[in-house]
């Protein structure tokens, strides 16, 4: 644990530079469809390969905040497609538009000319693939407000983490979850099974929220996390200085018998939606069992998961009809 803490407290100035330019203020202001126009304008001009990945939903919820110097006054043009634009050059630095391509090269045969075009590309190819394997983190049903969810299984994820691996792991997931969303969502709701975590990882913690904030900026509703744990508690001491005060603010922790009524009020379908796992009747397991299964590389049903969320995200959409 010494060890853990030393480690994070030497990658603070590092982490520094991923919380800059977060503000704590809520609250919403008129952009004009003139404005949005710019906005979007702009993102394609850049971004010509990946600008769509933005929503209007989402470009609107930027633009539309309080400023931080002034919160009595929204943010300017400039400032709000600075932050547009510093979301898509993290994409871009970070490969996200490639993680798809990656999980087909691994998954294809080892002798394919994509597999043996670029030797290190497919290295990364298959570490990707590995911490998917684990079935730690996956995409399954809505809240009943039209959040996807996403769940972690902290019991799965591995002691020895690669940092690296695992947070492109969630680049590729946190993309499918962000175009699964309907019409009007633009955040997701996470919950964490926190019965069994491995020792705190200070390096993949710190890309993790470097990734958050970065990446998926106003993209967290809220993380739920239960049953709270001596470990959980001890990573969350050393997280929570480090988090923007409004992203720290929607980290929820609770015990067990608290956290299960919690679930009850946020899943669509109530308690009929709470895992066996955590101690409700809906079997996960059918769908991620624990180390995957199928003939090839891929053992996590990635496709099957998007197919059943947009399924899912349709049905919602329907109850609200």
């Amino acid at each position: 644990m010494e060890k853990a803490e030393a480690e994070i407290d030497a990658e603070k100035d590092e982490f520094e530079d991923a919380i800059e330019g977060e503000d704590e203020h809520d609250g919403s202001f008129t952009v004009t469809p003139e404005e949005m126009s710019i906005l979007r304008a702009e993102l394609a001009s850049e971004f010509p390969d990946d600008y769509s990945y933005l929503s209007d939903s989402y470009i609107l919820s930027v633009a539309s905040k309080p400023y931080s110097k002034d919160p009595s006054i929204r943010r300017p043009l400039e400032y709000s497609q600075k932050k547009l634009n510093d979301v898509m050059r993290w994409r871009e630095e970070e490969g996200a538009t490639e993680m798809v391509e990656l999980l087909k090269i691994a998954n294809g045969p080892w002798d394919a000319p994509e597999a043996t075009a670029d030797p290190l590309r497919y290295t990364k190819a298959k570490a990707l693939v590995t911490s998917l394997n684990y079935g730690s983190t996956y995409w399954h049903g809505f809240t009943k407000d039209g959040h996807p969810i996403i769940w972690v299984r902290t019991n799965r994820k591995p002691w020895y983490p690669d940092a690296d691996a695992e947070v492109n792991a969630l680049i590729l997931l946190a993309d499918a979850g962000v175009r699964c969303m309907p019409d009007g969502i633009t955040d997701f709701v996470c919950i964490a099974d926190s019965t069994s975590p491995p020792p705190p990882n200070p390096t993949f913690m710190v890309k993790l929220l470097k990734a958050l904030v970065r990446g998926y900026p106003d993209r967290l509703n809220r993380l739920v996390s239960a049953p709270i744990s001596s470990i959980v508690q001890f990573v969350m001491n050393l997280l929570l200085p480090l988090m923007p005060g409004r992203l720290a603010a929607k980290v929820l922790l609770y015990g067990p018998e608290e956290g299960k009524e919690r679930l009850k009020e946020i899943l669509l379908n109530g308690e009929d939606d709470i895992p066996t796992f955590m101690g409700g009747t809906a079997n996960h397991d059918e769908f991620f069992p624990e180390g995957g299964r199928g003939k090839g590389i891929l053992k996590f049903d990635y496709f099957g998961m998007v197919e059943r969320l947009e399924k899912a995200k349709a049905e919602w959409e329907e109850l609200q009809k």
